[in-house]
C-alpha cells in the first residue's frame, strides 16, 4: 500500500476531486506513524533586514498553525517541528539558510520565504539540493518558469494575477492617466510590468514610472517625477520606511492629490490612525485578505484571527499598536495545510519521498474556504505551480479599511508560462 506506485495512482484523485486529501482512502492522507521523529519544516523568516515586520508576523502565523495541525495529530502521525532561520531579507544569505536546512537541519522541505529578490537568490539551491521550496512570495517568479520544479507557491497569489484583475475597477472608477511608484527590484518590476500591461488593456495610458530604491528613507525627492497629467496614482512601498513614505506623499500633495490606488504593503505593519495620515481618507488599497472584520466577516476569518492572536482591527490581541500584516501572512497558515495534505496523500515518510510529495502538490486543484484556508477559496494550478484567489479593492473611510470590491478567481487567471510538470527533477 505504500509502494510509490499505489501512492502515485491515489494523487491523481487529488485533481478530480479537489485540493482537501480528506477525499483519499485513509491510507494515503493518515497514514500509521513509521517514525517518531518530526517533520521539521525549515522556515526561513525575515527576522532582520527590512522584510523584519513581516518576518515577525510570518512567524506568529506558522507557530499557530503548527500548533493546531500537532494538536489534531500531526502530519501522518508524526509531529511537525518549525525549525527557524534569519536569512536578513538578503539574498545571498537566504540560499545559506536553504543548504543549512538541508545539510544541517535534516528538513523534509523549505517554507515561507517573503521577499522576492531573496526568493530568487535561494531556490536555486534548493533545486540542486532537491528540497522541496514552498515560498510565500507573491512574486511572478514561480509561475513565469524562472525557478525549477521544486519550488511552489501553493498558498497566496503572485502580483500578475493581483493587478490583472484590479485594473478594470481601478480604470473605470478613478482615472485613465497613471503614475506608478514602486521598489526598484524584481518585486516592484512585477508591479510595473504588469500592471502597466493592465493598464493598456483596459484603455488607460501610463503617464509616469518613478521607482525606488528599496531601502530608502527619505522620497521627497522622488515625488516631483509624477507627472501633472496624472489622474491616479498608483503606489506600493515595502520595508521600514513605509510610514514615511506616506505621510511624505500626503505632505507633498496636500489637498490638490490625484486620486490614489495603493498596495496594502505600503501600510503593513503600520496604524490607520497614525499622525499625518488623515490624508488617506477616500482613498483605495489592495488587500490580500482585509485587515478591519468586515461587516460579513466568515466564521473562518474569526476562527483564524482567534488562533493568530489579532482583533477586529488587525492588531496583536495583547498589543494594539502592533499592527499585523494581515493581507500577507494568511499565506503561511494555508501554505502549511496544503504540505500536510499533500504529506498525507503522498504517504510522506522521509526525504526520500520528496518527489512523491511535489507530485501530491502538482496534483491539487481546488481549495474551498474553510479554516485552513480562511483568505477564500483557491485553484491550484499544478502545471504552473501557483494558486490563484480572490483579491480586495478596500476604502480607507474613518481610519478604517472597508471592501468595495471582491474579484472572482476567474479575474486572476491567465495563460500558462511553464509546465513544470514536463521537467525533471
Amino acid at each position: 500500500m505504500t509502494s510509490n506506485t499505489t501512492r502515485r495512482g491515489a494523487l491523481k484523485t487529488l485533481a478530480a476531486g479537489g485540493g482537501a486529501a480528506a477525499t483519499l482512502p485513509l491510507w494515503a492522507r493518515y497514514t500509521h506513524a513509521q517514525s517518531a521523529e518530526p517533520i521539521r519544516i525549515g522556515f526561513q523568516v525575515h527576522r532582520t533586514g527590512i522584510g523584519a515586520a513581516y518576518g515577525r508576523w510570518y512567524d506568529r502565523t506558522t507557530q499557530a498553525a503548527a500548533t493546531l495541525i500537532n494538536e489534531a495529530g500531526g502530519i501522518n502521525g508524526r509531529p511537525v517541528e518549525i525549525v527557524a532561520e534569519d536569512d536578513g531579507t538578503d539574498p545571498r544569505r537566504g540560499a545559506e539558510v536553504v543548504e543549512k536546512f538541508a545539510n544541517q537541519h535534516n528538513c523534509d522541505i523549505g517554507f515561507g520565504t517573503l521577499f522576492s529578490h531573496v526568493v530568487m537568490g535561494s531556490a536555486p539551491r534548493a533545486g540542486e539540493l532537491q528540497l522541496p521550496y514552498f515560498v510565500v512570495s507573491e512574486g511572478h517568479h514561480v509561475a513565469s518558469g524562472a525557478l525549477n520544479r521544486w519550488t511552489l507557491q501553493p498558498g497566496i497569489t503572485d502580483v500578475k494575477s493581483q493587478v490583472m484583475s484590479m485594473a478594470p475597477w481601478v480604470l473605470g472608477n478613478l482615472g485613465k492617466k497613471v503614475t506608478m511608484v514602486f521598489p526598484d527590484y524584481a518585486f516592484g518590476h512585477d508591479h510595473r510590468d504588469f500592471f502597466s500591461a493592465a493598464v493598456e488593456a483596459n484603455g488607460g495610458e501610463i503617464v509616469g514610472l518613478v521607482p525606488i530604491p528599496p531601502t530608502e528613507t527619505s522620497f521627497t525627492r522622488y515625488f516631483p517625477q509624477i507627472p501633472r497629467e496624472t489622474e491616479v496614482l498608483y503606489h506600493v512601498m515595502v520595508g521600514p520606511a513605509v510610514l514615511t513614505f506616506v505621510k511624505e506623499l500626503g505632505e507633498f500633495f496636500g489637498p490638490s492629490a490625484p486620486a490614489i490606488f495603493g498596495f496594502i504593503d505600503s501600510l503593513e505593519a503600520v496604524a490607520l490612525d497614525s499622525p499625518g495620515l488623515d490624508f488617506l481618507n477616500d482613498t483605495y488599497f489592495w488587500e490580500g485578505m482585509p485587515r478591519y472584520a468586515q461587516a460579513d466577516q466568515s466564521e473562518y476569518d474569526a476562527f483564524y484571527r482567534e488562533k493568530v492572536g489579532v482583533d477586529d482591527t488587525g492588531s496583536s490581541v495583547s498589543d494594539p499598536s502592533d499592527v499585523s500584516t494581515y493581507a500577507h501572512m494568511f499565506g503561511c497558515w494555508e501554505t502549511l495545510y496544503v504540505i500536510k495534505d499533500a504529506m498525507e496523500a503522498a504517504g510522506y515518510s522521509g526525504p526520500q519521498d520528496r518527489q512523491l510529495l511535489v507530485e501530491a502538490v502538482e496534483a491539487m486543484t481546488e481549495f474551498p474556504q474553510s479554516r485552513e484556508h480562511p483568505q477564500g477559496p483557491k485553484r491550484f494550478n499544478g502545471k504552473t505551480h501557483q494558486v490563484f484567489g480572490q483579491q480586495y479593492i478596500s476604502r480607507v473611510n474613518d481610519g478604517r479599511l472597508d471592501v468595495v470590491h471582491t474579484t472572482s478567481i476567474e479575474d486572476t487567471m491567465y495563460p500558462d508560462e511553464v509546465d513544470y510538470t514536463t521537467t525533471s527533477f
